[in-house]
């Protein structure tokens, strides 16, 4: 029995030094990562943004230190770097544990670790919606996947993609980077998040019937038995229109709409 018992405790020993002896051996590996150009990952290939397309792309987003950036599958957490070294919080999520420890340890050895941070979760399981501007670097249908979660963040949010668009949600800006990389991987979309005005609002004299489609609205102003054609667009939660000849401005807030006519006056849209 003794001898068992002995038995029974070295080999429990054994697996228990074998466990750590794996785990530090993994931890060692994951630290000493080094990323190749095109390996596989959950729903991508690892492709680095250029980066001086990584700093235009902050550029179009005009991040300051008022951000707070999330990056969308964040690699080695170059992007996330630089936002932070301009001063925003900025955020990566990445779902390659080693990447992450990458990111980290850049992050640390460029002195920006207290405001890049990052963190090891699926994209699409994850909550972004505090963030002021997005990047990503992903394929379109995974843009797709995303599309619906991003027009429901806060109007204004500001979105950048490397290269890959939204569809049908066309971007409210595109620059190319002169310098191509990568086979063309070389352009940064824009896209704002606008508020979300479809639908009919009622105005002191008439009625406002707003039809949405991403920014661009159009449909028909009432005022008493004047129906008038309208057209405009969206910028965040700010809107212009034009109706009957008159451009009408306003400011979109929660089933309210304050604006100002091009001709004078105020007005005001509830629902």
């Amino acid at each position: 029995m003794k001898r068992f018992h002995f038995m029974r405790c070295f080999a429990i020993a054994l697996s228990l030094l074998f466990t750590t002896v794996s785990a530090c051996t993994q931890t060692e590996m994951e630290d000493n990562h080094t990323p190749q150009i095109g390996q596989r990952g959950k729903d991508v290939i690892w492709l680095p943004t250029q980066q001086d397309l990584v700093e235009t792309m902050l550029d179009v987003a005009n991040v300051t230190s008022a951000d707070y950036v999330i990056d969308l599958g964040s690699g080695d957490g170059r992007m996330v770097i630089a936002a932070a070294k301009r001063g925003a919080t900025a955020l990566g999520i990445e779902y390659n544990p080693a990447l992450v420890n990458l990111a980290r340890r850049i992050a640390t050895e460029e002195g920006v670790s207290e405001r890049a941070t990052f963190e090891t979760a699926d994209i699409f399981e994850s909550d972004f919606s505090k963030a002021t501007v997005i990047t990503m670097f992903l394929l379109p249908e995974l843009n797709l996947r995303l599309r619906a979660k991003i027009l429901d963040m806060k109007p204004g949010t500001r979105i950048v993609s490397n290269t890959f668009d939204m569809e049908e949600w066309v971007p409210d800006r595109t620059t190319l980077f002169e310098n191509y990389y990568l086979d063309g991987y070389n352009t940064a979309h824009l896209w704002i998040v606008p508020a979300k005005v479809d639908g009919t609002w009622k105005l002191d004299e008439g009625k406002i019937s707003f039809i949405q489609k991403f920014q661009n609205i159009t449909g028909a102003m009432t005022m008493g038995t004047v129906e008038m054609e309208l057209r405009g667009k969206l910028n965040g939660d700010k809107l212009v229109f034009t109706a009957g000849g008159t451009q009408y401005t306003g400011t979109v807030s929660d089933n309210t709409i304050f604006g100002t006519r091009a001709e004078g006056g105020f007005w005001k849209a509830a629902r």
